[in-house]
């Protein structure tokens, strides 16, 4: 049987509003980790078949293609192609189940996957936002099917989060505790070097600038609420930021014959999608479909990373599936860490990955909410 394996894996620091990679282009942000990935492994750059890159808003300099972009800022051979793919959120997620496959079905043999988001160059939207002189700021309430199935309403990521928390019963209070937890655990994470092995430092960046270790219950009480009447605030959700990572997936005939040693084993990959109007909850039933999939349950996983877009979306999933907190981004999340929409599905896979590693687990599941109502969910196993 076929196996596709995790090589290696790199991020950048990520970078906050306005701050230290706010000035880099998104094609040298991009090349970073790439850069940094074949100098790690040592691979031959000439070996590799395809680069897979995540990355949305594909407009200004993030567009034309990024995915090829990338390689080729990073001084990488020419005769390698790259291709960029746009699954909202779940972006370089993405790029890692299509990159498994190229390897699995035996089409391929060395594929780098990964993502990009520069969101202080391109806004998140922007591209939506740059259609408005074309009558599209909402790209679906003027087609006369979608209407008719899904009403001309505005799609929005608050309204989900605010409509979840209702469903489940979560309150303000209780979402501000995950919050408060998840910029303990980034903090934790720091202070321990735990991201040491995954942070290729950037300029003089070495480390993440969105942590807030001082955040409190009583400082995000003071939040004012994103809509009148809700209890969504910005201290409850995932921060606009600048990142991007790099996987190096390989076939175990390339193994074979670049002496590689691979760090874990792609054991499964999905995507299941719900109601886009509701946009968020689909990591629900994509977990459920990936663990029967799979001959897996709950207990089988021993780290989970589930995508803090709003404290919501993985507090929701967490109890409609009964797992455990402890076993949820135990490095932080979204909201400590930030959200570069196109880089997010790697850089969690790339924390994911030396989690395991640190902790002695064997199985690690990410998923992610994703716009449309998607999500992707991937287990891996360490090796």
């Amino acid at each position: 049987m076929a196996e596709a394996y995790i090589i290696d894996a790199v991020r950048t620091p990520i970078g906050r509003k306005k701050g230290s990679l706010a000035g880099i282009h998104p094609a040298d942000l991009g090349a970073h980790p790439i850069k940094a990935l074949v100098e790690r492994t040592g691979i031959d750059a000439n070996a590799v078949d395809d680069v897979v890159w995540g990355c949305c808003d594909t407009i200004g300099p993030q567009a034309g293609d990024i995915g090829r972009t990338v390689w080729l800022v990073a001084g990488l051979p020419q005769h390698v192609p790259g291709t960029t793919i746009d699954r909202q959120c779940g972006s370089s997620q993405q790029a890692v189940h299509f990159a498994a496959q190229g390897v699995l079905s035996g089409t391929q043999d060395l594929v780098v996957a990964g993502g990009s988001q520069a969101m202080n160059a391109i806004p998140i939207s922007a591209a939506m936002l740059a259609a408005e002189p074309y009558g599209f700021s909402n790209p679906f309430n003027t087609s006369p099917g979608w209407v008719a199935r899904y009403g001309d309403g505005i799609l929005n990521q608050i309204n989900s989060a605010e409509m979840i928390a209702q469903k489940w019963g979560l309150t303000r209070e209780e979402m501000e505790a995950f919050a408060v937890a998840s910029h303990q655990r980034a903090q934790a994470a720091v202070d321990n070097g735990w991201f040491a092995n995954e942070i290729a430092p950037m300029d003089e960046l070495a480390a993440d600038e969105t942590i807030r270790p001082q955040t409190s219950m009583e400082g995000l009480a003071g939040l004012r609420t994103v809509q009148e009447g809700g209890i969504i605030t910005a201290g409850i959700s995932s921060q606009n930021c600048d990142g991007a990572a790099a996987i190096l997936i390989a076939s175990e005939q390339a193994v074979k014959d670049h002496g590689l040693k691979p760090r874990a084993r792609i054991h499964h990959i999905s995507v299941r999608a719900d109601d886009p109007v509701w946009m968020l909850t689909a990591p629900m039933p994509a977990t459920e479909y990936a663990l029967k999939k799979a001959g897996m349950t709950v207990n089988d996983i021993d780290l989970f990373e589930c995508n803090e877009a709003f404290a919501s979306v993985p507090m929701a999933w967490m109890k409609e599936l009964g797992i455990p907190h402890d076993k949820v981004n135990v490095c932080g999340g979204a909201i400590a860490l930030g959200h570069p929409l196109g880089a997010t599905g790697a850089r969690l896979m790339t924390t994911m990955l030396n989690a395991l590693e640190r902790t002695g687990g064997r199985y690690g599941l990410q998923t992610m909410c994703e716009g449309g109502g998607q999500a992707n969910v991937t287990i891996i196993e360490r090796l």
